[in-house]
């Protein structure tokens, strides 16, 4: 009975053992040390992945450096700006035209100045005051002329200038590292016409003055001519021949 009872414990036990074998994953023994080569497989699948997702998260990181390099390049100011040399060209013409002589670019100063001897001679005016008139017109138009020439030899020496601020412009637009650059290179050289077009302005409203002055005169003398005529032919008052001796006895 115990014989029997024993061989069927060991028949139940080496079944179980070979249906847990069986279950068990395939693996070998190397001194001792276990290799499981599903385990394996499923480590080196898991280290990939961790790799590919490091290596993305380096690249991202490059991204976002090369993206903050260029931001700052978009973001740095031009080095040169031409600005303060352009200014002060402006003001010396400006300065030449507020040196205009006898009559300056102002409303007030014109409608005086046409006031007292441009707009017709009155017929109560003493032949000293017309004279004293048609002198002072002959000045205004001869100081406009002058300043008119002033003007014009001052724009003529803003070329060189120009010249120069062009050449530092146009090579920091070549050189520009950023659009922040770019476009203030882009503004300098704005500033430039704009300086340009005001020397530009100056010259012909000093040519445009000199010769609405010269036309002044030569109205206000006609209209001076016809008083001056008919003061020669006034009756009672006006030419009377006299006798005169040429040769002394």
């Amino acid at each position: 009975m115990r014989t029997s009872s024993l061989r069927r414990y060991a028949l139940s036990c080496g079944s179980a053992l070979l249906i847990a074998f069986a279950a068990a994953p395939a693996h070998a023994q190397f001194g001792g040390i276990v290799y499981d080569p599903t385990n394996y497989s499923q480590n080196v699948l898991t280290a990939a992945r961790t790799l590919e997702q490091i290596n993305n998260q380096i690249k991202s990181l490059q991204n976002e450096a090369e993206s903050l390099i260029n931001d700052a390049k978009n973001l740095a100011s031009l080095p040169t700006s031409s600005l303060a040399e352009l200014q002060s060209q402006v003001r010396q013409t400006q300065q030449l035209l507020g040196n205009a002589q006898r009559i300056a670019y102002s409303v007030q100063s014109i409608d005086q100045a046409f006031t007292s001897r441009y707009r017709g001679a009155p017929m109560s005016a003493t032949d000293k005051a017309l004279v004293d008139n048609a002198r002072a017109r002959w000045e205004d138009t001869v100081a406009g002329f002058e300043d008119a020439l002033k003007v014009q030899a001052g724009v003529v020496g803003n070329i060189e200038g120009s010249r120069d601020a062009m050449n530092r412009i146009v090579g920091s637009s070549q050189s520009a590292s950023g659009a922040l650059q770019a476009a203030q290179a882009g503004n300098q050289l704005l500033a430039l016409q704009a300086r340009q077009l005001a020397d530009l302005t100056a010259v012909v409203a000093a040519q445009g003055r000199a010769q609405a002055l010269e036309a002044s005169q030569r109205a206000a003398a006609q209209d001076q001519a016809r008083e001056q005529l008919r003061r020669f032919l006034a009756p009672g008052t006006g030419y009377r021949p006299t006798p005169a001796q040429m040769f002394h006895r």
